[in-house]
């Protein structure tokens, strides 16, 4: 029997469009489910809607519409993104199906019934949008400490859950389950600010609207947020259910393997949700998962503020894969990321155009003109075949380790340093000069050699990039079907000879930088500054990659320094690295540590120059790294380069380069 692979979203509220960081959560979710597939898991992926509350009740009511009449006009956008994303879901919940309520109110009468649930009065603070309810010192400076919008002031008759009762015994099951949340900083958050400091007991009813669930012992109450929304995880499962069928699937599946969600709703993930979980007797989940947030220049992305991006727009410019791969590539997970025009356009260009695009194309452009479009049975291996074989098995083993951490950029970075690997071997091996000498036994390997490792290539880009990864199959003559099994992806030689190849246009066209951003900005106003550097990013959890750091070199100015040679000079590798996250490191006050993409790896940055720059101001920059200095240690942090910069008396400034140049480029 195939181990089974539960995993979850969270559910949508659909008070108006998504944005592409709700897109960003589902992409997360489709790519774990599509590799556990491949894997030979038996996965079961949820998503859906949540879909009653205050909030909607008024926005139906200001939009002049019934409330069901005005989100089903919203999921239906929703599904239709997640159509267009192929977001490979096998179930979609919504909180307004009988399926679900039904439950939610057996639920709720088994928790009142066994006095976990009692009446009593409520008076606090109560946020609309965020639905959440906070008392006077959790207030900030009089407003929702979440979205910083306004509060009001409730009184009501409402039935509290008593979380009280189970404090104790969820901080012992985190002791017990250290890798529960992730990160490890969201657990510290919750066992901090709201566990150790004293539980307080949940409100899960409301009396002063009336789109929801009605509490069946108590018709005038409708059911909170709390217990409506959270248990969709078990109700699409078929808990509870009176067909015998749907019972089996939930005990089949549950508990579930992981939720993923982003970080401002963990504490309701991992705080109520277990302890209803506790209340009804059932097992918690294995994990809970929570990725950061995409931001714009100026901050999270909201409505009021003008500057959400529709991922439709994107998809509609370059692709799902693409927009899927921009996601899952820039953003480190558990931690922020940025947004920016020119961000995407960088990995479009270069990454997918320039890299992998290239490499297929001018691959099977070679085919044709050297071996008339035929793919030849290839002549002997040799050293050379040999090292980019194991590079290519050390690739997806670290493909696969990277995946089952959650970090999706350098799983994709391993990829790409097969697509790297290849492209650099045509230039080694010249197949253009082995065709002139008429080396045809040798131009043969060399070409089978470089479609081969597109085949793999095709094989582990299945669950980031399922269309890209056809489209490589089909232009290289392979059938999308068992071929693309994931244990092939380490095998070599199974590509078919004799094959008539057809080169087709190429996948990932090279775009014009400026006519893009250019067009890019007419579609979306708020982000027409995007040239300026990205500001806004509150690193609370950078993910050290071992074996990499980076300190400042500061030009000394005016001083008498002994000349070098042109021979010293070239032993310096220098390159262009774009910086992904910055935080200051404890007892350090002028260290900062950062996280830099260089393009064919991830490094860990340790950097004297907290006087000078808040962490917030660095992301997004792109500086100028030494990348062949021996390790050092700076406050036990290791430290393997150094980040160029520029000093005057009390003034530091980095070294910075064009937003045109690439991650990774040599500097000369």
């Amino acid at each position: 029997m195939k181990p089974t692979f539960y995993i979850t979203t969270p559910i949508y509220y659909p008070s108006d469009k998504l944005h592409i960081g709700h897109a960003y959560s589902t992409t997360v979710a489709d790519t774990l489910a599509r590799y556990k597939r491949l894997r030979g898991f038996d996965v079961r992926f949820l998503t859906g809607t949540d879909e009653h509350g205050q909030k909607l009740q008024r926005k139906a009511e200001a939009a002049g519409k019934a409330p069901q009449e005005f989100v089903d006009e919203i999921v239906k956008g929703i599904r239709a993104l997640w159509s267009r994303l192929d977001i490979s879901y096998d179930d979609f919940i919504r909180t307004t199906e009988m399926r679900h309520k039904v439950v939610v109110q057996k639920i709720f009468s088994r928790l009142l019934e066994q006095g976990d649930i009692y009446l009593g009065q409520y008076e606090g603070w109560y946020c609309t949008p965020c639905e959440s309810y906070w008392t006077e010192r959790q207030l900030a400076g009089g407003k929702c400490p979440d979205c910083g919008g306004p509060v009001e002031l409730v009184r009501e008759n409402s039935y509290f859950f008593r979380m009280s009762k189970y404090a104790d015994r969820l901080i012992k099951f985190y002791e017990d389950h250290p890798d529960f949340i992730i990160p490890e900083s969201r657990k510290n958050e919750m066992l901090n600010n709201f566990l150790l400091p004293g539980l307080e007991d949940l409100c899960v009813s409301r009396m002063t609207f009336d789109w929801g669930i009605p509490v069946l012992e108590d018709p005038k109450h409708v059911i909170y947020v709390w217990i409506d929304a959270l248990t969709n995880y078990i109700t699409a499962l078929g808990y509870l259910s009176d067909d015998s069928a749907l019972r089996e699937r939930f005990a089949h599946y549950w508990p579930a393997d992981v939720h993923v969600m982003a970080k401002e709703i963990v504490r309701f993930h991992t705080i109520y949700w277990p302890i209803i979980l506790m209340a009804l007797d059932l097992p918690l989940p294995k994990q809970i998962v929570a990725h950061g947030w995409l931001l714009m220049k100026d901050g999270k992305m909201s409505k009021s503020k003008g500057n959400v991006i529709d991922p439709n727009m994107l998809i509609d410019r370059y692709g799902a894969d693409a927009l899927r791969y921009f996601l899952l590539r820039e953003i480190p997970f558990g931690q922020d990321g940025v947004f920016t025009l020119e961000a995407l356009m960088e990995r479009l260009n270069f990454d997918l155009a320039n890299d992998l695009g290239n490499l297929l194309h001018r691959s099977l452009a070679m085919v044709e003109r050297f071996c008339d479009g035929i793919v030849l049975t290839p002549g002997a291996k040799t050293p050379l075949e040999e090292s980019f074989e194991q590079l290519i098995l050390e690739s997806v083993a670290n493909v696969e380790a990277a995946i089952e951490r959650y970090d999706f950029s350098t799983a994709l970075t391993s990829i790409w340093q097969i697509v790297r690997r290849g492209n650099r071997y045509i230039d080694e091996t010249a197949p253009w000069a082995l065709h002139k000498s008429q080396n045809e036994e040798r131009i043969s390997r060399v070409l089978y050699t470089v479609l081969d490792a597109l085949r793999i290539v095709g094989i582990v880009l299945q669950p980031f990039m399922p269309r890209t990864s056809g489209a490589i199959w089909r232009q290289i003559g392979m059938q999308e079907g068992n071929g693309a099994a994931w244990e092939l992806a380490r095998l070599f030689g199974l590509l078919p000879t004799g094959m008539k190849l057809d080169k087709g246009e190429p996948i990932f066209p090279r775009l014009d930088v400026e006519k893009e951003i250019e067009a890019l900005e007419a579609l979306t106003n708020p982000v027409a500054t995007a040239s300026e550097p990205a500001a806004g990013l509150g690193v609370t959890d950078a993910t050290a990659t071992a074996g990499s750091a980076v300190t400042r070199i500061a030009a000394a100015t005016q001083s008498a320094t002994p000349l070098i040679s042109i021979d010293d000079f070239s032993k310096i590798e220098l390159r262009v690295g774009r910086i992904l996250s910055a935080e200051r490191i404890e007892k350090a006050d002028k260290l900062l540590k950062l996280q830099i993409d260089l393009g064919f790896e991830t490094r860990q940055v340790v950097s004297g120059i907290a006087k000078y720059y808040q962490p917030q101001d660095l992301v997004g920059q792109k500086v100028i790294v030494v990348t062949n200095l021996q390790p050092v240690k700076l406050r036990g942090v290791e430290s393997h380069g150094m980040i160029l910069a520029a000093s005057s008396g009390d003034q530091l400034v980095l070294g910075t380069v064009s937003a045109d140049i690439p991650v990774g480029s040599k500097v000369k």
